[in-house]
This record gives C-alpha cells, sequence and structure tokens, in this order.
C-alpha cells in the first residue's frame, strides 16, 4: 500500500527500511543486550542523508518535514525500537530549535543535525515532575547577561551523547512555571555533566541519562525563543513529536507481526502449520486491523501538520495513545502466537515487547493524554456553543 506517498516519500521510506534490515536487524539483539548506543547507525542515517529529512531546506536538510521525520521513524522501529531512538530523540531535540531557534541558533545547529554529524536531546523531565510539567524545579539565575543552571533533568534520551540539548529551568521560583525557559546547553559546557546510564527494560541501545547542572553558567543569547516561554516551547514541541512516538509504536507493532505471521507459517502442530487455525488467524487479523488503524491516525495527523494546520494538539494525543496502547498489545499477542518460544531471547518479539512498554509511558503518559484529548473536547465545545450563541 502506497498511502499516496510522494516519489520522494517512498525513497526515503524505503531507504530508511533497507539501512533497517541491513544495517540494524544484525546487531539488534547485541545492542539490546550489552546497551551499546548505535553510533554506527548514525553514520549509515548520515550518509543516507536521513537526519536531515525534515530539517528545512535552507538548513541543510531535504525540506520534506515531520511525515518523512515519522517514515524513517516506523520503518527503524520495525527493526529495532531502541536503534531507531538514536534518530527519533534526536527529530525530538531539534524541533525546539525549529519551532522557536533564532537565525543564528539555526544557522549554528541545524545544518550539522542534518549532516548527521551530531545528535540532540530536550530535557524537562524532573525526578518530581514527570506528568506534571508544572512541577520543575530547576533554577536558571540571571547574572549580568549570563544565567547560572542548577538542577537535574531526568531519563534524558541521548542524555551524555548528543552535543546540543534543549532544556527548560526557571528564572524566577515564585513565579513558576510562568517563568520557565528553555536553553540550548552544548555538551562540554563547564557544569554541565550527565549521570550514568540507566539501566532499562527496553529500548536499551538507546542512552537514558541525567542531565546535571551545577553552577553551569551560559550566556543569554542561548535562551530558546524569549524568557518565559519554556512550557510554550515544551508543549509545541510535544504537538509535533508525539505523532513521532506514534511512528515508533506503529512500526514496533509492524515488526511484531511480520515476525508472528512468518512464525506462523513454519510451526508445524497437530500435523499443520498454526497459521491454519482459526484462533491464530483471528489474533494475526485483529494485529493488522489495529495497525492499519493506527498508521491513517498517525498519517493524517502528520499531513495536517506539515500543511501548517496548528490545531493539532488532540490529534497528536490521540496518534500517540492509541498506537502506544496497540502496540503492547500487539507485541503480547505476537508472543502468543510464538508460544513458549516467543518468551526466549533467542527470539526478536519477547524485547519488541519490552521495547513497547515505555511508548505509553514517555512523552505523556497515556493517562494524561486521555486527559489532553478531554480538555480539547471541552475547549471545542465551548468554542463551537459560543459560535452557536453568536450566530
Amino acid at each position: 500500500m502506497e498511502y499516496f506517498l510522494t516519489e520522494t516519500q517512498k525513497e526515503i521510506r524505503d531507504l530508511a527500511y533497507r539501512i533497517a534490515v541491513e544495517k540494524v536487524k544484525p546487531v539488534r539483539a547485541e545492542y539490546d543486550e550489552k546497551g551499546i548506543y548505535p553510533w554506527d547507525i548514525a553514520r549509515h542515517l548520515a550518509d543516507a542523508d536521513l537526519f536531515g529529512s525534515y530539517i528545512p531546506e535552507n538548513y541543510g536538510g531535504l525540506g520534506e518535514g515531520l511525515f518523512s521525520g515519522i517514515l524513517v521513524t516506523e520503518q527503524l522501529a520495525r527493526i529495532c525500537s531502541g536503534i531507531a531512538l538514536v534518530f527519533e530523540g534526536t527529530l525530538l531535540g531539534t524541533y525546539p530549535i525549529i519551532l522557536f531557534g533564532n537565525e543564528d541558533q539555526k544557522r549554528k545547529y541545524l545544518p550539522r543535525i542534518a549532516k548527521g554529524e551530531i545528535v540532540s536531546s530536550f530535557g524537562m523531565t524532573e525526578s518530581g515532575a514527570g506528568s506534571d510539567a508544572a512541577g520543575i524545579s530547576s533554577s536558571a539565575i540571571k547574572d549580568g547577561d549570563y544565567y547560572i543552571l542548577n538542577g537535574t533533568k531526568q531519563w534524558i534520551t541521548n542524555g551524555g551523547e548528543a552535543e546540543i540539548n534543549t532544556v527548560v529551568f526557571l528564572t524566577d521560583k515564585e513565579r513558576g512555571i510562568r517563568s520557565a525557559t528553555a536553553f540550548l546547553v552544548e555538551k562540554g559546557t563547564p557544569g554541565f555533566s550527565a549521570g550514568k546510564k540507566e539501566n532499562k527494560l527496553g529500548i536499551r541501545a538507546s542512552a537514558t541519562r541525567e542531565l546535571v547542572f551545577e553552577d553551569c553558567r551560559v550566556h543569554q543569547d542561548c535562551i530558546l525563543g524569549k524568557p518565559g516561554q519554556g512550557l510554550r516551547v515544551a508543549m509545541q514541541t510535544f504537538d509535533m513529536t508525539r505523532p513521532v512516538v506514534a511512528a515508533q509504536a506503529v512500526g514496533l507493532a509492524q515488526g511484531a507481526m511480520d515476525e508472528a505471521l512468518a512464525y506462523s507459517q513454519q510451526r508445524m502442530q497437530f500435523g499443520q502449520k498454526i497459521s491454519s487455525f482459526q484462533s491464530i488467524q483471528l489474533m494475526l487479523a485483529d494485529m493488522a486491523m489495529q495497525i492499519e488503524a493506527c498508521r491513517q491516525l498517525l498519517y493524517h495527523t502528520c499531513r495536517l501538520i506539515d500543511r501548517g494546520y496548528t490545531d493539532v494538539t488532540k490529534l497528536s494525543s490521540m496518534a500517540k495513545l492509541l498506537s502506544s496502547d496497540m502496540a503492547m498489545k500487539v507485541t503480547v499477542d505476537a508472543i502468543q502466537i510464538f508460544g513458549g518460544y516467543g518468551y526466549m531471547k533467542d527470539y526478536p518479539v519477547e524485547k519488541m515487547m519490552r521495547d513497547a512498554k515505555i511508548i505509553q509511558i514517555y512523552e505523556g503518559t497515556n493517562q494524561i493524554q486521555r486527559l489532553v484529548i478531554a480538555n480539547e473536547l471541552t475547549k471545542e465545545y465551548n468554542k463551537n456553543k459560543n459560535r452557536e450563541i453568536a450566530l
């Protein structure tokens, strides 16, 4: 199925999948087991110009928009969701610069990201502020033309590997989240360091670390957007990147179904392939139906974004929520089709199930996504109600 893709989009999709099959698949088990960060895969993606697929042309990218980013993510995650995060996490760290960076900031960082010379990260979460973004406590105290950053960001994808990091700090504790300000902080800045690499259940090839700031001094030119816009930077970024998380889920689920379908054609029980059993057929049909429904919502959302539609909060949350819940179910069912073999590390579906769980949690838990969707529905209702009264 071509999904009305342009020729360029087809080339991006097919190239990403070829890299996934030829370069990622042979190493995915080892990288998962040992927690190896996939710098070698990043080089292959860079050589194929895929890091620049979504970056505007005037900053060295292909200018193919968010849709190209979800195509790459989906195909990489189809083979390994953890390794896919070298691309996906960089997209998350890059979109704040695309959306809010000034011309100097864009020209300094976007061409290097587009070439794959550096990866990036985004840091909002803290130990006391996960779903509650307003609970952040990291501080940025103004000192002339500089700010002194203190605090710790937790569970940051690409943490310690990224050369450029977007982080959100409070510039006035009394004003709280209204004073939140986004800063661009380069790796190697004095007072900035990365903590230990987390030992995770899944996505183990991805680096997840704390970002630690101890009297880290950065110039005011490092502010992304304007002072006090930190929450806006984060929320608008998430509107763009939650569909990318959905793409990770769709790709992962497709990969699990691919494995389950192939296994069902090979496994013999009671003298016949298990694919001939109605119970297995129904499971595979449900997998295919759920994956396709999520893919259609995902593609629709990204097409709207690339056409300049800005009211995408509800759709972005829907795509992330529906796709991640779907991926969890599909990977569990894939293991069921494999039976006892599916529980063993000799087969990839147990890893896929471990990888799937985090997608229900990061970039806003699925419980929070339901609240976001409900809030957007209420706003739409009130807006339409007021319009009817005016008429």
